[in-house]
Order: C-alpha cells, then structure tokens, then sequence
C-alpha cells in the first residue's frame, strides 16, 4: 500500500456484483523475499433472488511466472507442483501483473486470504514499477469466519469445500482453487444475508 493511503470498508450498491476471483502461488510466505510462480482469475457475476446468492462464470485466465533468475528458490514443490522447468514457460512477472490488473477494471478483487495474495501483489507492483492497485476487494475467509465468531470450525479453503460439497482438484493450484473459491463465495453470501453482506476494503487518501 503506498504511503498517505489506507483501506476503508465500502459497502456497494445494489444490483449484480462484477467480480474477478483470484488465487497465487508463491515461492514461501514472504512477498519480500519470496516470488509469485502462478496467478489464476474466474470471473464471476454475483446476483441475488429471494436471499439465495447465485455466481455466473465469464471467463478466466491462469499463467505462470518466470523466475527473475534461474536459480531463484520454488519453494515447496510437494504442494504446489511447480518446478524451474515449467516456469520456463511462464511470462515476466510484469506482464503478468499487468494483465491481472486489466481483468480487474470495474471489478471486485476476491480471494481467499486476501491479506495473503493482495500483500504479494502490492509488493509485486513495487517490484516492477507498476502503480499500487484501488481495486474494491474482498475477502471470503473472512466471510466465513464472520459465519463463526466463536472459531468453532476450521476456515481452511479445502475444509469449508468439504463442508459445501464443492470438489476441489488438484489443491494448490492457482487456477483449480481460484475455481473453488468462485464456487464457495456465493454459499458463504447466501448464509451471510446476500449481497448486502459483501463489504470491500478500497484504498483512500488518508485525511
């Protein structure tokens, strides 16, 4: 986030919500160390009818990253299946992010974690020169944790598809949980009262 500015939460108005669901896998949990190998978006449009949320696919996109230099660390390859050879095939983290960013004009960013992937980005951004994002955005784990105040189930994005019956394959790819997420956001909605209850966080200047 630059300097002078700060997130406030935004409540939109009615009617169908244009939202892009986005997912990351990176290198390690450090967005200043590590690096992002892959980024994945599902457009969603979000619509409301007698309290049931229901999410209508558009469109999605999933590229890999190349490695600023060859020899820089992947990270945990038993998790997200990602080796040197196929980022070799990626494209420069700064196409990559600019086309993320064209997906997102007049679009809710969402993830899960957000915090996670929206720091990486942010640094992202940085990194390469591009401005800091002002895309609305919001965050399903935290929607499900306002479902559970008490902290009495796990929030985990495989543990609430288990719950919702939502098949998740090939867990830690960018794209396939970009997809489970989409599919989750409108449940989660549904038992948070709609579309009302879908708050963003926009970066402001500071007063």
């Amino acid at each position: 986030r630059e300097p002078g500015r700060r997130a406030r939460l935004l409540r939109l108005a009615d009617g169908p919500r244009a939202c892009t669901v986005l997912d990351l896998e990176t290198s390690g949990l450090d967005p200043h160390s590590d690096h992002i190998l892959q980024i994945a978006a599902v457009d969603v449009t979000l619509t409301e009818a007698a309290g049931t949320v229901t999410a209508e696919p558009t469109g999605e996109w999933s590229t890999l990253v190349k490695l600023p230099r060859p020899w820089t660390r992947v990270g945990a390859r038993e998790i997200h299946g990602i080796t040197r050879r196929r980022l070799l095939r990626g494209i420069p983290l700064q196409e990559a992010i600019s086309e993320l960013d064209r997906r997102l004009e007049g679009r809710i960013a969402i993830a899960h974690n957000l915090d996670f992937d929206w720091g990486f980005l942010e640094t992202a951004r940085e990194r390469v020169g591009l401005p800091a994002s002002n895309s609305p955005r919001a965050c399903t784990l935290k929607i499900s944790r306002s479902l559970d105040p008490d902290r009495q189930r796990s929030h985990r994005l495989g543990d609430l598809c288990r719950e919702h019956g939502i098949v998740l394959v090939n867990a830690h790819d960018a794209l396939a949980d970009a997809q489970a997420t989409a599919a989750l956001l409108p449940l989660l909605l549904s038992r948070a009262g709609g579309l009302g209850a879908l708050q963003t966080a926009v970066d402001q200047p500071a007063l």
